[in-house]
């Protein structure tokens, strides 16, 4: 087919070209095997899947978002318990066991906000958000919270005000080649290039004593279309919340690391915490933060740094001059998980876990319950199936978290209470969050790589009615940048995204060493009412996912992914994937290190002949670059080695991975020893400086936040310029990969020798 056609919306295509697409594409997958089944067990498999399929209803996650959405439903809150009780009583209804899980933790909300322009105008700021005209939702005021940043402190600070951009580390490499100090100085920065407790953890370690955030309308306002109401981006009176946790540190309750947040646990004090934020820092809509920008002098921003407020940028320091007030409840509340059980039919102790949080900032439409709708429609229909006899084989868990919002803490402290059951029992984790309209998107374990390029294979895109595969195939074809296009044109499966953080699957994979996957549709929608007062049933279904097609793909795509694994004879774990990657992320870590090496030598060359000098506008402050660190030539061998190492471990056992040929007597221990092979990529020690983050190939960054570092022990000793620990990271690395090696060969003699 035209791949042009498949990237067009299904209004622009006939029926006829899409019913010709679907039926050889539809066909082609119901006559393919599927990794972990034999070709009857596929069969049965397929035949299992078009009955849950048939089950699915948009009419239902539209009833039901609209019953979870009727109030502002964050951690504590009124809604928020109706809603759990509404939850708990459908798994009930389904045919699930279920308990609702509570923990015991701390959750700051606001009791003053205050941002004043005291020079060299004057200016209050609003911080409130509008009433639109057909969004009733938007009128409710009490039992919305006020935009605010969870885990900001107390403070009231007055000084002068810098804009320092995006408040990224290098923004502030430009600061200091302008001379300018943010010491003393409250800081705004826009949000968008990381996440944002980055940003007033930059500005605290730069010495700032405040920090204000705001959405510029170039990155997400009109300068991007119509705003809400009219269209759905940000409107001049529009908010971010979210929390600024140093969750790179650790997420979950600030106050019991590593600990479940129940009665018996010691906690720390409260100015012992070191995820609570180093600055006090208050988001605000870029309404409030027009006066303050046009209040600064000094000098023109870079060209890169312009944004679209109808303004001369300026950098500052002053002579707008600025005092922030905050005070906060620094309260306890419990919180509640819903946890729903439906026990395996032959393999009980093998779980397969599900999960989407229930908590937003205020009625959450799209973030998170058009996931926790999905998961519902799943968990609705594989409760149908249990009940007419086609029970799975192992055990599922369908879980609705509380306060990830504030900061992943529902599922970290679940995760941290169970994790010696989790570790002997959890085969796989799959997560979704909020969702949208257009393309599949999935992030996860690369051992799972194979098996969700099957999945994709499998789900019908409802725009086009080809595979959504496909149709993602046709996107990277059409708009992915060069390399993806030459990526995805040399491999047979579709490679997937290794997860950071910023939801659930994070105290799965990075802490507890359980292979997890994120799942969600977008890239046809905005994303204008992220976390605003505007993210309401009413936005949703106007700009978000109109009819809950998408939410139906959803629950198609992640039910599908979670039944195969639930009923797979040899469970779908395969190893070619993982290191291809594994040879991906060591090559671009060899190009950090060359890069930086060659810029160095530049920048010291071209200080030491004086060109910067010479190059530079003697009328501006702008400076030339510190002298940089001379890098080393570091010798991967040694992990290029152990790469080397699991390439040969991983063939062996992908090749003698054959469902049907496994000898019943050490089939289960085969698929145990599968599933926890994860857990070997894990060291108990974490990584340097935050134990929590135990996985050694995947973890947020320490200056990124939900941005992925892969490699991270190398690629980060490397980017800090800690080059005298590299060599060390690059051991210790690669032992964890021989380890690994170690272990897939001990599943090969396993299943020779059976």
């Amino acid at each position: 087919m035209d791949i042009i056609r498949l990237v067009r919306s299904a209004a622009s295509l006939t029926f006829v070209l899409m019913i010709a697409a679907a039926g050889p594409a539809a066909h082609a997958a119901e006559s393919a095997g599927l990794i972990g089944f034999t070709a009857e067990a596929a069969k049965q498999q397929r035949r299992l899947e078009a009955d849950y399929r048939a089950k699915l209803s948009a009419e239902d996650q539209s009833q039901w978002s609209e019953q979870l959405t009727a109030s502002a439903h964050h951690a504590g809150s009124a809604q928020t318990r109706r809603n759990v009780e509404l939850i708990a009583a459908a798994f009930r209804e389904w045919g699930f066991d279920v308990a609702i899980e509570e923990f015991d933790i701390l959750l700051p909300v606001p009791l003053e906000r205050s941002l004043e322009l005291l020079a060299p105008t004057t200016y209050k700021a609003l911080l409130e958000e509008d009433i639109v005209d057909g969004d009733a939702s938007s009128a409710e005021r009490d039992a919305v919270l006020p935009s605010y940043n969870a885990f900001s402190p107390d403070g009231d600070v007055t000084a002068e005000l810098v804009f320092v951009n995006y408040g990224i580390p290098e923004d502030y490499e430009v600061l200091e080649r302008y001379g300018i100090d943010v010491t003393g100085k409250i800081v705004i920065a826009k949000y968008g290039k990381s996440w944002r407790g980055i940003k007033p953890k930059l500005a605290g370690e730069h010495g700032a004593i405040g920090a204000l955030l705001y959405s510029d309308p170039a990155d997400d306002g009109y300068a991007k279309g119509d705003v809400y109401p009219v269209g759905a981006f940000k409107n001049a009176s529009g908010v971010q919340r979210g929390s600024v946790m140093d969750m790179p540190l650790y997420p979950g309750d600030v106050l019991t690391p590593g600990k479940p947040a129940i009665k018996g646990t010691r906690r720390l004090s409260l100015d012992k915490a070191p995820t609570i934020a180093n600055v006090p820092v208050l988001p605000i809509s870029y309404r409030d933060a027009e006066p303050l920008l046009a209040a600064l002098g000094g000098e023109v921003v870079p060209t890169q740094w312009h944004g679209a407020l109808p303004i001369t940028y300026h950098i500052g320091p002053g002579p707008a001059k600025v005092r922030l007030k905050l005070a906060f409840d620094w309260q306890r509340i419990t919180i509640q998980n819903v946890i729903a059980r439906l026990r395996g039919s032959e393999y009980p102790d093998e779980w397969v876990i599900r999960g989407n949080h229930h908590d937003g900032w205020n009625h959450g439409a799209a973030d998170p319950i058009s996931g926790m709708v999905a998961l519902m429609s799943e968990a609705k229909a594989v409760g149908e199936l249990a009940q007419a006899g086609q029970r799975p084989k192992r055990s599922l868990i369908y879980a609705a978290w509380d306060a990830e919002e504030p900061g992943l803490i529902g599922s970290t402290e679940w995760v941290e209470k169970h994790l010696k059951e989790l570790d002997a029992k959890a085969v796989a984790y799959i997560n979704t969050d909020g969702n949208g309209r257009g393309f599949a998107s999935v992030g996860g374990s690369h051992t799972l790589e194979a098996f969700f390029d099957e999945v994709l294979n499998s789900v019908s895109d409802p725009q086009t009615l080809v595979s959504v595969a496909e149709r993602l195939r046709a996107a990277i074809a059409v708009n992915g940048t060069p390399e993806r296009r030459k990526d995805m044109e040399s491999r047979e499966t579709l490679r997937i995204a290794p997860l950071g953080s910023g939801s659930d699957y994070t105290p799965f994979l990075q802490h507890a060493g359980i292979a997890s996957a994120n799942l969600g549709f977008g890239g046809e929608s905005a994303h204008g009412s992220y976390h605003t007062l505007y993210d309401t049933f009413e936005h949703f279904v106007r700009f978000r996912d109109p009819g809950f097609q998408y939410g139906v793909a959803l629950a198609d795509m992640a039910g599908t992914a979670t039944l195969r694994l639930a009923n797979a004879e040899v469970l779908p774990f395969r190893f070619a994937g993982l290191v291809d990657n594994l040879q991906l992320y060591l090559k671009e870590i060899e190009e950090l290190a060359g890069k930086q090496r060659e810029d160095a030598e530049r920048i010291n060359k071209l200080l030491r002949e004086d060109s910067y000098a010479l190059a530079l506008d003697p009328q501006k402050p702008f400076g030339p670059p510190g002298a940089k660190k001379a890098v080393p030539h570091f010798n991967f061998a040694g992990l290029k080695n152990a790469v080397a190492t699991v390439a040969t471990a991983a063939t062996r056992l992908d090749a003698v991975l054959q469902p049907g040929s496994i000898a019943p007597a050490v089939l289960e221990q085969v698929n145990r020893e599968l599933y926890r092979s994860e857990r070997t990529l894990t060291a108990e020690e974490g990584l340097p400086g935050r134990q929590w983050y135990r996985h050694q190939i995947y973890a947020p960054g320490f200056y990124t936040g939900y941005g992925v570092k892969t490699l991270p022990r190398v690629r980060e000793a490397i980017e800090a310029e800690l080059y005298d620990q590299v060599d060390g990271e690059i051991e210790t690395t690669a032992a964890i990969l021989r380890g690994f090696a170690a272990h897939l060969e001990s599943i090969t003699a396993l299943l020779v020798s059976g």
